[in-house]
């Protein structure tokens, strides 16, 4: 039987909670002026969305872009962990199509967990072996999810030990003015750091004393206390 989205919708939304959707209101910045203003949440948790997602891992691409635009952040969530979960299963072509269609559809993915959760399991996987231009030109972006979708698809080459484009994407996003690219761009830098210390220590030593408080504490948060104090203090 076709999987069809009105079906998987009736059951996500028979799933909410309104306990746990007001937490969620809260909890991810909907306010006027907020970073996700006017988001609404049905109250479902991630462990049950992802089972969902397995539970109708035969859906459509066509039926999956049905539901994307989503007015329900739970139902967005859904969406692209079906994109990440199709793409994983996909032939070139359909890697392809769901890249695109990824791409396309950025004003969608449009929350911090809707992209930590996809971009570098779809763009880091198409692109790893590909030109990777498109991830500058999404890191001078106005609108702030593309600016993070662009980091954190680096994540992608950082965990395979290729460190290149996240640290020029680094530097390219080190003077940005969202506490949310602050954040990601300090975690990637940690996660190099994991693998490379030398890498990360080069990187902070020409930008750390300009660079956001955030982002510092999130790059340094391994270091030796002593250093992570220096670092802090602008004496490294």
């Amino acid at each position: 039987m076709r999987i069809t989205s009105a079906a998987i919708k009736k059951e996500l939304r028979g799933s909410g909670n309104k306990a746990i959707a007001d937490h969620s209101q809260r909890f991810f910045k909907t306010g006027k002026g907020d970073y996700a203003e006017g988001d609404k949440f049905l109250g479902i948790r991630v462990p049950v969305i992802r089972k969902l997602v397995k539970k109708y891992r035969t859906t459509s691409l066509t039926e999956v872009l049905k539901i994307l635009p989503s007015g329900y952040h739970e139902e967005r969530l859904f969406a692209v962990l079906m994109l990440v979960e199709l793409f994983s299963k996909g032939d070139e072509e359909a890697k392809l199509a769901i890249y695109r269609t990824y791409l396309e559809n950025t004003r969608f993915i449009n929350n911090w967990d809707l992209v930590d959760a996809s971009a570098h399991k779809i763009v880091g996987a198409y692109l790893e072996k590909r030109n990777k231009q498109i991830l500058y030109e999404l890191a001078e972006s106005d609108n702030l999810w593309e600016r993070r979708i662009s980091m954190i698809t680096t994540y992608w080459f950082i965990k395979r030990d290729r460190f290149e484009d996240a640290l020029k994407i680094s530097g390219l996003l080190v003077n940005d003015k969202e506490d949310l690219i602050h954040k990601a761009v300090g975690w990637m830098l940690r996660e190099i750091g994991k693998r490379d210390l030398d890498s990360e220590r080069k990187f902070l030593q020409k930008h750390y004393k300009k660079m956001p408080r955030t982002m510092l504490r999130y790059a340094i948060e391994k270091f030796p206390e002593d250093e992570r104090k220096a670092y802090l203090k602008g004496l490294v």
